[in-house]
């Protein structure tokens, strides 16, 4: 009952659109009942008493019932789909921003394709039920209701033994209701895994090519495919089941019309047209029947994906503390003190680890792979909260400030430039919403891209493909530099910024990485020790913690890990 009510809140701001929708159908279930009643009227006294007149009137008036019919037909569609789609585009809505403030970790456990997939196609089959199911639900009762008075009225004890059918449907339905339910979700999770495999084989199609697998991938997508096959069929089994065995009984129904309204007519308990209009009804009252069934079906649907969609809105959320006040003013410092963090799975990448950034210098963090220095970059903006320990920004306890303050504060340049699908102007301006164009230009050009930018025929208005596909590397992260020197933050993280360029590019690269850390406070984490060595301190981090600490002379000079891998990148 509690997911019935959550879905029903979305109706509330589209209750006076809804509510028109159901007043039309109303209406409509009405008109349906009005052509049995003229029937028996025409075979019971027109006929009979030879009134043509009479007969061509109420023909007249059937015929604008239709009409009005068509009307209201056209009512109910196009704006019962309407509220349909608004609601969806809502629970789209909500379901997007709650995504934008779920933490790393919910990212590190689900698959970009699945989650997709609940927005889109959980969602549309959700929008179909907010449709049709109130409206099928609500004419199935009016029908039923309807027929049944109106059918007592010509014969009680034909109408209660047809009536009598009802508890066994019920019965069946809800047998069937739960193994319905299993067979929808199952689907809906491959539908899910085809979309995150799709996605997937989509995004590295350049490393498929390279390596000539498009078999392999082939096969892995066909697993997938089969395993949807089977959860689909499993699913249509248990529908088949249903729907065969419901319409089952409302054919054997037919049959205990005929044979119990004949012998009723056969003893004079009804006449021809008394019959005729029952038989008329009857067909009514199966129409409600089997709206009913679709609707079972279409439920068990609608509310899985609702089930599925409300399972990412009760995610935990990132939140503020408590509390928490904007950070401003800042200057700089940045304490580690007493450092320990542990993923979900149970594995510490980080125990005790401290050290102080003042105000204006820049730190490099150094060591083998592993150690937890990216790790440390991402507790600094909060993406993932420390186990133990604490991390100050001036003084400030980073979990007693706002997370957007203190996002706003990080500027982070990383070695995975990821560029949004647009333009080289629209990736620039992401770091400062609603920035001039001066301001962008002038960010390009500290970033040393303008010319390159100015020189492209549709100059900053250049469409570069999905991430960035149409421009190298060392143009990609030069554009997020841009991008940071833009936001102008007093901390920057450079995070292995330059690590998958190419010596040349490098050394360009590594200028506009010095521009863009003056007056800051700045993080390194790199792997080419050529770019941290005239860092205000170089920190030696590996699995164990803190291993050594100082400049790159003190660090040479004690010939100890870091001067081991300095001397191995340089063969000295």
């Amino acid at each position: 009952m509690e997911m019935i009510r959550r879905f029903a809140r979305y109706y509330k701001p589209h209750w006076k659109l809804f509510a028109f929708d159901m007043v039309c159908a109303l209406v409509m279930a009405v008109c349906d009942l009005y052509y049995p009643s003229v029937t028996r009227s025409i075979i019971n006294v027109d006929i009979p008493a030879g009134n043509m007149r009479r007969i061509l009137i109420e023909c007249a008036l059937l015929a604008g019932v239709y009409t009005a019919k068509l009307v209201l037909s056209y009512l109910v569609l196009y704006y019962g789909h309407m509220v349909g789609v608004r609601m969806q585009a809502d629970m789209r809505r909500d379901i997007f921003a709650r995504l934008e403030r779920l933490p790393f970790s919910f990212f590190d456990d689900n698959k970009t394709g699945s989650i997709m997939s609940r927005i889109v196609n959980d969602l549309m089959d959700v929008s179909e039920l907010a449709h049709h199911g109130p409206e099928d639900l609500f004419l199935s009762v009016v029908m039923l209701v309807g027929t049944f008075i109106i059918l007592a009225r010509i014969n009680l004890a034909l109408t209660v033994i047809i009536f009598a059918f009802l508890p066994v449907l019920t019965f069946f339905t809800l047998k069937c209701r739960r193994k319905m339910q299993t067979a929808f979700r199952r689907t809906r999770e491959e539908v899910a895994e085809i979309n995150a495999r799709l996605e997937n084989s989509l995004a590295g199609i350049r490393v498929t090519k390279s390596f000539a697998d498009e078999d392999y991938e082939n096969a892995r997508f066909g697993e997938r495919n089969q395993a949807f096959v089977k959860a689909r069929l499993r699913a249509y089994r248990v529908m088949a089941e249903f729907s065969s065995v419901n319409t089952y009984i409302l054919d054997m129904m037919y049959v205990v019309v005929l044979l119990a309204g004949g012998w009723y007519c056969w003893r004079g308990a009804i006449n021809f047209g008394d019959f005729a209009a029952y038989l008329l009804y009857v067909g009514m009252f199966m129409t409600p029947i089997r709206r009913l069934i679709g609707f079972i079906e279409q439920y068990q649907d609608g509310m899985t994906g609702f089930r599925r969609f409300a399972e990412i809105m009760d995610t935990a959320a990132e939140e503020d503390t408590p509390g928490a006040t904007d950070l401003r003013d800042v200057r700089g410092e940045i304490c580690f003190d007493n450092v320990s963090f542990t993923y979900n799975t149970g594995r510490e990448v980080l125990h005790d680890v401290s050290f102080t950034v003042e105000p204006g210098h820049t730190v490099a963090l150094v060591g083998p792979s592993g150690g937890g220095k990216t790790t440390l970059c991402h507790l600094l903006t909060r993406f993932y909260n420390i186990s133990d320990g604490s991390i100050r920004i001036d003084g400030r306890d980073i979990r007693d400030v706002t997370l957007r303050s203190l996002r706003e504060t990080v500027g982070i340049v990383q070695q995975d430039v990821f560029l949004f699908t647009g333009t080289i102007y629209e990736n620039i301006a992401y770091g400062k919403p609603g920035a001039s164009r001066e301001e962008v230009v002038r960010a390009a050009r500290r970033a040393h891209i303008d010319e390159f930018i100015e020189g492209l025929p549709d100059g900053y208005e250049t469409f570069i493909g999905e991430r960035g596909v149409k421009l190298s590397g060392g143009q990609k992260q030069r554009i997020s530099i841009a991008r940071v020197f833009l936001k102008d933050p007093p901390i920057l993280v450079l995070d292995e910024a330059t690590s998958a360029l190419d010596n040349a590019t490098e050394t360009l690269i590594q200028e506009s990485l010095e521009e863009l850390s003056h007056d800051r406070t700045t993080i390194v984490v790199a792997h080419r020790l050529s770019t941290v060595r005239r860092a205000d301190e170089i920190i030696v981090i590996t699995d164990e913690g803190v291993l050594e600490r100082g400049t790159h002379r003190e660090l040479m000079e004690q010939n100890g890990l870091y001067a081991g891998l300095y001397n191995a990148q340089f063969a000295i």
